[in-house]
């Protein structure tokens, strides 16, 4: 069976015009940046960019959640193993490999002070997430110790790979990984018990 020729032709439109995006927040500010200057660098016309985005901030969300709904996948294609090895680290393989891969775009979606709605995002992600695993590995009841927990966690990540990018990535991955996996397992296990 064909795909849909329109499906193809909206989905690679939807693309450019995120690649655009992205090539203008590199050097204006969000607020700066205006549907024609998205269009223009897509080289497509703005009823093109109207059939699929009410604004420039509806496509800068739609890029983010993007980003994010592929985060969520890896992170449930990874999560078995991770539960059963009661560790993070079959999980944070994969997710660093992501971001490495992505990397421009996160770098410039953190940077961005417009965007600061996907680290709040990728927070909740990684809370949600570490929260079913606390849950099933340490049947967790103190929620004030758990979001205490989820909070230093996802901040430190964040940081970790911030840090590791600052640095040209010179650290090896398996290494960075390993250091992560060690703090978070550390950080857990000093705080709860295992049942």
């Amino acid at each position: 069976m064909l795909k849909n020729p329109e499906d193809r032709r909206a989905r690679r439109s939807r693309r450019m015009l995120k690649e655009s995006l992205l090539e203008l927040m590199k050097k204006k500010t969000f607020s700066e940046i205006s549907v024609r200057d998205v269009t223009d660098g897509a080289d497509m016309n703005r009823g093109t960019f109207y059939l699929h985005y009410a604004g420039t901030a509806e496509l800068l969300q739609s890029l983010e959640d993007d980003l994010l709904e592929e985060v969520q996948a890896l992170i449930d294609a990874h999560i078995p193993e991770t539960v059963a090895k009661g560790s993070v680290g079959p999980v944070l393989g994969p997710v660093v490999d992501f971001i490495v891969e992505h990397r421009e775009t996160c770098a410039v979606l953190f940077s961005s002070s417009e965007a600061s709605r996907f680290i709040q995002s990728l927070q909740q992600l990684i809370s949600r997430n570490g929260a079913a695993l606390l849950e099933t590995w340490f049947h967790t009841r103190d929620q004030a110790r758990t979001e205490y927990f989820l909070s230093f966690l996802t901040w430190g990540f964040i940081g970790l790979l911030e840090e590791w990018f600052r640095q040209g990535m010179a650290l090896p991955k398996a290494e960075l990984v390993n250091a992560a996996q060690r703090m978070a397992d550390g950080a857990a296990a000093g705080l709860f018990a295992r049942t």
